[in-house]
């Protein structure tokens, strides 16, 4: 028979229980966020019922409505381009987003994103007050103080009704204390997460690790904590095997593309070839499954 000593020792935390049907109040519908970036929403999907009653796959549109996506990378691969034509993307749809810079100090990331936005033909006057910047790169207190960004974060959100938050990058949030990542990143996961907030935090992939994989992306191992993970790469083409295989000349550089896993929809599971073009955009191609060099077999 149990003592009272050892039924005083137990903590029941009956606020954290309750059926699927009690929990089903508060279940989001998803939906698509458009990424602003060419080739990428129709790769995320959901399963429907058509008028028959059939189950089939109908695309997103974009990135899951209220998922925090991690997206990592080597160094010019394509992360900040994707960050940047998200938030231009979604300002120019009349949504506020908000940017957390973290590498950068604001006045050269609105230089950056002024480019992009010519090269998008999307109108500035349309999104001069709907980006909405937070500049942790010129204030050290929001980079080592998660409680500071946190408020500063959720005053951002409220005062301007944000919909989308990029962090670019978490990775500055925690580079001298890396045993702190996962702490960091959980932190910021359920903060996004009691917003509502669809978000991409960007990070620093070590290059070190296997090409295509999330393995050390963020840190010491954060892609668990996140909805999903996308990662880029790029590869000199420097054997006689790559040339053939990509159908590029001997030095080039190709970029590549995959969605490493995502909890809140189905998704694409191939690589995938990505371009920058010169106006600095960047677009996702074709499967390599089903292309070489980024020309489509016949």
């Amino acid at each position: 028979m149990e003592t009272q000593a050892e039924s005083g020792q137990r903590k029941v935390i009956k606020e954290s229980l309750g059926t699927l049907a009690h929990f089903s109040q508060e279940t989001p519908i998803i939906s698509g966020v458009p990424s602003g970036v060419e080739g990428l929403d129709d790769l995320f999907f959901l399963l429907t019922r058509d008028e028959q009653g059939q189950v089939i796959v109908k695309p997103l549109g974009g990135y899951p409505l209220g998922s925090v996506l991690q997206i990592t990378g080597v160094p010019d691969s394509g992360k900040s381009l994707m960050a940047e034509q998200f938030v231009l993307k979604q300002a120019a749809m009349g949504y506020n987003c908000c940017f957390v810079t973290v590498e950068q100090p604001a006045p050269f990331l609105i230089a950056g994103l002024r480019q992009r936005a010519l090269a998008l033909a999307v109108d500035e006057h349309l999104i001069e007050e709907r980006i909405i910047i937070i500049d942790a790169a010129s204030h050290a207190a929001l980079r080592e103080d998660l409680t500071a960004l946190g408020d500063t974060l959720a005053y951002a959100i409220k005062q301007y009704r944000c919909r989308s938050v990029v962090i670019d990058s978490v990775t500055g949030l925690y580079e001298s204390r890396e045993m702190q990542a996962r702490q960091i990143v959980r932190f910021l996961y359920h903060f996004l997460k009691k917003w509502r907030q669809t978000a991409l935090l960007i990070s620093q992939k070590r290059s070190g690790h296997e090409d295509i994989s999330a393995e050390a992306a963020g840190g010491y191992a954060v892609g668990h904590i996140v909805d999903g993970t996308i990662v880029l790469f790029k590869r000199e083409i420097m054997s006689p095997y790559d040339e053939r295989w990509y159908r590029l000349p001997f030095g080039s550089v190709i970029r590549l593309f995959r969605i490493d896993g995502c909890r809140l929809a189905g998704h694409d599971t191939r690589v995938h070839i990505v371009t920058i073009s010169e106006a600095g955009l960047i677009k996702i191609g074709p499967a390599v499954t089903q292309a070489k060099g980024g020309e489509e077999k016949a």
